[in-house]
C-alpha cells in the first residue's frame, strides 16, 4: 500500500506557474505508474498527466499539452507537476494517483489504486 500527499497548490494569476509535488510513503514507489488528475466544481475528475515507473514515458491531456510537465524522482518518492502558462480554466483540485501496473499510463480514474487528498489550484484572470 502507498499513501500520497500533494502540496504546492495555491492562487496564481493567469500566465503564471505552479509546481505541484506528491510525496509517497513506502519503499515501493518505483513499482507504480503515477498520474495527476483534476476536478473542477460541478465537473468530473479528469486525467491531466501520467508517467511510467521509470519516467521514460509520459502522457498528457490535450488541454495541458505544451504547458504542463510531469516528472518523478524515485529516490525521493516524489512525483511533480510543473504547470506553466496557467489559465483560469485550470482552476481545480489536483490529485495524484498511483497505479500498480507500472508499465502503463492509464487515463481513467478506475485505473488507479491509490489517491491523495488533493491540493487546490486557483488561477485568477
Amino acid at each position: 500500500q502507498v499513501q500520497l500527499v500533494e502540496s504546492g497548490g495555491g492562487l496564481v494569476q493567469a500566465g503564471g506557474s505552479l509546481r505541484l509535488s506528491c510525496a509517497a510513503s513506502g519503499r515501493t514507489f518505483a513499482s507504480y505508474a503515477m498520474g495527476w488528475f483534476r476536478q473542477a466544481p460541478g465537473k468530473e475528475r479528469e486525467f491531466v498527466a501520467g508517467i511510467t515507473w521509470s519516467g521514460i514515458s509520459t502522457r498528457y491531456a490535450d488541454s495541458v499539452k505544451g504547458r504542463f510537465t510531469i516528472s518523478r524522482d524515485n529516490a525521493k518518492n516524489t512525483v511533480f507537476l510543473q504547470m506553466d502558462s496557467l489559465k483560469p480554466e485550470d482552476t481545480a483540485v489536483y490529485y495524484c494517483a498511483a497505479n500498480q501496473d507500472r508499465l502503463w499510463i492509464r487515463v481513467g480514474r478506475t485505473g488507479y489504486d491509490y489517491w491523495g487528498q488533493g491540493t487546490q489550484v486557483t488561477v485568477s484572470s
